[in-house]
């Protein structure tokens, strides 16, 4: 596990918020990095704060947002 993981999980992430249709489609061209993401989740200690309060969900004030005109 390194920080590029814990990175790319978090674009991951974040793009599947900002662009549900659009990743949906995408993530068949993409089989390593959602292999990855899976990963990560896994991760005991990881999966204990994605389900915990301590996180802090996505939002329509951050980068990530939803992009309703461009999620093609």
């Amino acid at each position: 596990m390194t920080y590029a993981d814990l990175s790319l999980f978090q674009i991951v992430e974040g793009l599947r918020y900002a662009f549900p249709k659009r990743m949906k489609a995408f993530e068949r061209e993409i089989p390593g990095l959602i292999e990855l993401r899976d990963r990560v989740t896994e991760r005991p200690n990881i999966k204990a704060y994605l389900t915990s309060e301590r996180r802090i969900p996505f939002n329509e004030e951050g980068i990530f947002r939803r992009y309703k005109a461009l999620d093609l």
